[in-house]
C-alpha cells in the first residue's frame, strides 16, 4: 500500500488480485467486519480493522448490509483466522475473492492507526499483486491523483436503481429474519446507501417501507401518501449530494410529515434546514462511540461510521442539538422544536451493536402516531 506521500507499506495480499485507490481509515470495532465491509457508507474507502482476529467466524449469506460491497479494500493486522462459528458459511477469503475486494495482512495496524489519528486520513493505492511486480512511483502518482471524497457524490452510486418495497424484519436467533405481517404504518425511505437492518428495525416495529432513489423528487415520494419520512445513511460529502437532495428534502419537510435522518440523512437534513458540514480530521468509526442523549442526559454506547459532521454553531434558532459525542463534543443529533423532525449521526440499527440506540425507531413511530392522531 502507498500513500499519497510516498510511504511504503509491504504485506501478504488477500482476497481478490488487483488494485484500490481510496481514502485508508480504520474501524475500531471487535465483531462485525462482515457487516462493516458491506456497509454502503464505506464507497470510496480503505478499511482498515485495528482489531487484529479479522475473520474468526467467517462469512455468512445473513449478515450483510448490501449485496455488492462498497468499500474499496481492507488493512488487517494478522492474516485472516481459520473460522469457528456454527454459522459460518465461507471463508473470509473466499468471500472477499468472489466480490473482488482487495486486501493486505501483515500490516503494523496500530501505527497506521496513530498517523491516521495524528495526520488525518491518507488516500493510499493498495495492491495484490501475486507475481510481486510494483511499479511504485505510479502507485504513488494514483494516490495522490485520487480526488478525495471531500466534494464527491458517493450517494448516486450506492443507492438503488428503482423503487422497491421492504417488509424483512429483524434476525431471531434460531428463527433467522422475519417477515412482517400487518402493517401499521407506512414509511417511504429515501436511499443515499441504506443499511438493511436499518430497514429491518423499521419494520419490525410495524412499518412497511418503499424505499426510493435518492434523487426521486418530493412530489413523486409523496405521491405514494407516506406517514412518515425517512432518510438514510450513505457515503460521501453530504455537501455535493446535497446539490440535489436538499431541495427535496425542503419540499418533504414542508409536508408536516414527521422526518426521521441517520448519518448521511442527519447530514442533509441538516443543510436543508440552513446548516453547514464539514469534513473531519479522521472522522468517527467504530461501535464503541460514547454519546450523550441531551434530551434524557443518559450515555448510550454507539455503532457510528461517519467522516463529515454538522457545524452545531450554524443550526438556525428552531432547531436543537439533541446528541454530542463524548469523545471529541462534535454533533451527534439535532431536533426541530416546532415540526415532527429529528436525526442523528450515528447508527443505531446496531449492525454491527451495540443495541443502546434501538429507541430512536421507537420515537420515529411514536412521531408517526401522534401525527396521525392530530390529523
Amino acid at each position: 500500500m502507498v500513500l499519497t506521500d510516498g510511504t511504503v507499506l509491504w504485506g501478504r495480499g488477500l482476497g481478490a488480485p488487483g488494485a484500490a485507490t481510496g481514502e485508508v481509515c480504520f474501524n475500531t470495532s471487535m465483531t462485525g467486519y462482515q457487516e462493516i465491509l458491506t456497509d454502503p457508507s464505506y464507497a470510496g474507502q480503505i478499511i482498515t480493522f485495528t482489531f487484529p482476529h479479522v475473520g474468526n467466524v467467517g462469512t455468512n449469506p445473513e449478515d450483510i448490509e448490501t449485496q455488492i460491497p462498497a468499500a474499496r479494500g481492507l488493512v488487517l493486522r494478522c492474516d485472516i483466522t481459520e473460522p469457528s462459528n456454527w454459522r459460518a458459511a465461507q471463508h473470509l477469503d473466499a468471500w472477499l475473492k468472489a466480490r473482488d475486494l482487495v486486501g493486505i495482512a501483515g500490516i503494523d495496524t496500530r501505527a497506521l492507526t496513530r498517523r491516521i489519528r495524528d495526520l488525518g486520513a491518507p488516500n493510499a493505492c493498495l495492491v495484490h499483486e501475486p507475481g510481486g511486480a510494483f511499479d511504485l512511483p505510479d502507485l504513488q502518482g494514483k494516490a495522490a491523483a485520487w480526488p478525495g471524497l471531500e466534494g464527491m457524490d458517493l450517494a448516486k452510486e450506492v443507492t438503488c436503481r428503482q423503487s422497491y418495497t421492504w417488509d424483512e424484519t429483524r434476525w431471531v436467533l434460531g428463527q433467522g429474519y422475519g417477515k412482517l405481517e400487518t402493517p401499521k404504518y407506512h414509511v417511504v425511505a429515501v436511499d443515499y446507501g441504506a443499511k438493511r437492518n436499518i430497514l429491518r428495525c423499521l419494520a419490525s416495529l410495524g412499518c412497511r417501507l418503499t424505499v426510493v432513489p435518492a434523487d426521486t423528487a418530493a412530489a413523486d415520494i409523496l405521491r405514494h401518501q407516506p406517514d412518515g419520512i425517512f432518510l438514510a445513511n450513505g457515503p460521501g460529502d453530504p455537501a455535493a449530494t446535497g446539490q440535489y437532495a436538499v431541495p427535496i428534502v425542503r419540499a418533504l419537510m414542508d409536508s408536516g410529515l414527521p422526518i426521521f435522518g441517520i448519518c448521511l440523512g442527519h447530514q442533509i437534513l441538516a443543510l436543508a434546514l440552513g446548516a453547514t458540514t464539514e469534513k473531519m480530521h479522521l472522522g468517527h468509526r467504530g461501535a464503541n462511540h460514547p454519546v450523550r442523549d441531551l434530551m434524557t442526559g443518559k450515555v448510550e454506547i454507539t455503532s457510528q461510521n461517519h467522516g463529515f459532521k454538522v457545524v452545531p454553531e450554524s443550526l438556525p434558532k428552531n432547531v436543537e442539538v439533541s446528541h454530542v459525542s463524548l469523545f471529541d463534543g462534535s454533533n451527534e443529533g439535532l431536533r426541530v422544536k416546532d415540526r415532527p423532525i429529528f436525526s442523528v449521526q450515528y447508527h443505531p440499527e446496531a449492525s454491527p451493536g451495540p443495541r443502546d440506540s434501538h429507541y430512536l425507531f421507537e420515537r420515529f413511530v411514536a412521531m408517526i402516531d401522534a401525527h396521525k392522531s392530530a390529523a
